[in-house]
Parts: C-alpha cells; sequence; structure tokens
C-alpha cells in the first residue's frame, strides 16, 4: 500500500486471523499445561515406583510414556512459539509475503497453516 506522497505504509492487521490465532494460542496453551503435567505425574510414578527401567518389565513402558508424553509437550510448546511469531507478523502486517522468496501468501494458505511463512514451493523445497 502507498500513501498519496508515494510511502509505502504496512497493511491494516487482519482481525480475523488475528482472532484465530488467539484460540489456537490459548488451545495450545492449555495443551502445554495439560502435556506438562502428564510428564510431571510420569516422572514421579516411576520416582516412586524405583523403578529399574532396564530390568523391570513394567519401565520400558513408562520410559515410552516418560518419551511420548515429553516429545507431545515440546511440540506443542514449538508451536506455541510459531503462534506468538504468527501473531506479531500479522500485527506488523508482515505475515502475507514468503520469507523465503517474497512471494505473497494466497489467503488460502493463511486460511489453511495460519503460522505459514513460507508459500507453499518454498515450503515443499524446504522439506516442511
Amino acid at each position: 500500500m502507498s500513501k498519496p506522497d508515494g510511502r509505502d505504509t504496512e497493511p491494516a492487521p487482519d482481525p480475523d486471523l488475528l482472532a484465530r490465532l488467539f484460540d489456537d494460542r490459548d488451545r495450545t496453551a492449555r495443551r502445554v499445561a495439560a502435556l506438562s503435567g502428564d510428564v510431571a505425574d510420569i516422572v514421579e510414578r516411576s520416582a516412586e515406583a524405583a523403578r529399574d527401567d532396564e530390568h523391570d518389565p513394567e519401565g520400558a513402558t513408562i520410559a515410552f510414556e516418560r518419551a511420548q508424553a515429553t516429545a507431545l509437550r515440546d511440540a506443542a510448546r514449538e508451536h506455541l512459539a510459531d503462534i506468538d511469531a504468527a501473531i506479531e507478523r500479522v500485527r506488523l502486517g508482515a505475515h502475507r509475503r514468503c520469507h523465503d522468496c517474497g512471494a505473497p501468501l494466497p489467503d488460502e494458505r493463511l486460511q489453511a497453516r495460519p503460522t505459514a511463512v513460507r508459500c507453499v514451493p518454498c515450503a515443499s523445497a524446504a522439506g516442511r
């Protein structure tokens, strides 16, 4: 966008996209909290039982549960960081361009993946 004097202006933030991002942020924050609680419970149960994961038949299950819950929690934390970054890009009006090639991000792309930073060709090339 340009002002009458020819200077560029930032596009206005997209209120619908921001609302979707904030809803996703709330859900993801609740998921992080729940998964953090799950990890803490698993750790506490395994400590109380004083199990030897290598020799106890239940130890492998507990170790798997702990690893799975930790991985899910970490993925949710990463998604939360992606959402926060997307909210900031929307507020700055910098969410409609691919970070790699500068091409416009289609509305359909942002509807499907509001945290997207790359166009589909660049995301495919990056293996994401």
